[in-house]
């Protein structure tokens, strides 16, 4: 045979090997431990989902699920491990509001929020709150926005330079005339601590972090950020109700992987979580700590490749109007 011919017959036989070889490799997925990076510190709602869904999707998947926290700089350090790591579906990025929309306005990123990472599956969602310490002497919001105006330089705890409750907090004292003292706080854990104690003043916090503090008097819950009330808390009013500034905060929650992950993977994972949100076990656990599951037909790669680009071209142009600055 002549030297050109065989030279075609190995070429076609190798590329036989490879593709089988490659197909092999996804039929066997997952055939290690997966990781999901939670960009938040332990306790934190990414972190609390990711435990929750991860020992349900282990079952489905046959292999364990790690979740590791990886905090700093409003989360971004979080994702840019995901985005570097290998497109194999062995590491997982769980964020939300914050971490892959609000961060992107704030820092320059090396990384595409949207381009470089392949979206799995919108997972719940839960209102911002707005809150105060327990000593408060303001029953309502209208008592609370005299006290402030009396009260200059009220301390306000946030996250990031330019997250939600910073961002939010920022358009409230515009709107009512008041000046805050921001302090700036690397999870919400830590702010909602101290508000308990009555080390700060105020705060607007995802309804999650604060479901266990809702009684006791501890804390005031003025308003939820939302046009509707909060099924966890139906009691507290809505932002329009009390008459306060009209910018609703909505936090969801996803999870994505690196971009150029295989199809087949994206849709083993997608499976995966789709039974974990229908598990009455993990519905009732997730309810009991405000959060709310997204419907089933939102559940998927495209409904959240929609919304995350959605709430980005939303939310931009709002937090650079803020022009909030690292101090």
């Amino acid at each position: 045979m002549p030297a050109g011919e065989t030279n075609k017959h190995f070429a076609a036989a190798l590329a036989i090997i490879v593709t089988s070889g490659a197909a092999m490799a996804a039929e066997s997925y997952p055939s290690r431990p997966i990781t999901i990076i939670a960009p938040t510190t332990a306790g934190g709602p990414p972190d609390t989902i990711a435990r929750l869904l991860g020992e349900r999707m282990k079952l489905s998947l046959g292999q364990p699920i790690i979740v590791e926290n990886v905090t700093g700089a409003g989360g971004t350090i979080g994702i840019s491990r995901v985005v570097h790591a290998e497109p194999d579906g062995y590491t997982l990025s769980i964020g939300h509001l914050n971490s892959h929309v609000f961060s992107g306005a704030s820092y320059a990123l090396p990384f595409d929020l949207l381009r470089d990472l392949e979206p799995i599956a919108l997972l719940t969602t839960s209102p911002q709150v707005f809150i105060g310490r327990g000593s408060l002497p303001a029953d309502n919001f209208n008592e609370l926005a005299a006290w402030l105006k009396a009260n200059p330089n009220a301390s306000f705890g946030s996250v990031g330079i330019g997250g939600p409750g910073r961002v939010w907090g920022t358009y409230l004292q515009n709107t009512i005339g008041a000046r805050f003292q921001f302090v700036p706080y690397r999870g919400a854990a830590a702010f909602v601590q101290d508000l308990v104690a009555g080390q700060i003043d105020l705060a607007s916090a995802e309804g999650s972090n604060i479901v266990p503090h809702l009684s006791g008097g501890k804390i005031r819950a003025y308003a939820v950020l939302t046009g509707s009330r909060w099924p966890a808390a139906p009691q507290i009013p809505t932002i329009d109700e009390v008459g306060g500034p009209p910018l609703h905060m909505l936090f969801w929650h996803g999870l994505w992987v690196p971009k150029g992950t295989p199809k087949d993977v994206v849709g083993k994972l997608n499976a995966a979580v789709v039974d974990a949100l229908a598990d009455p076990t993990v519905r009732a656990r997730l309810a009991g700590l405000g959060h709310e599951i997204v419907p089933r037909e939102q559940q998927t790669p495209e409904a959240l490749a929609a919304f995350h680009k959605s709430e980005i071209e939303k939310w931009w142009p709002i937090i650079k109007a803020a022009n909030i600055k690292p101090e």
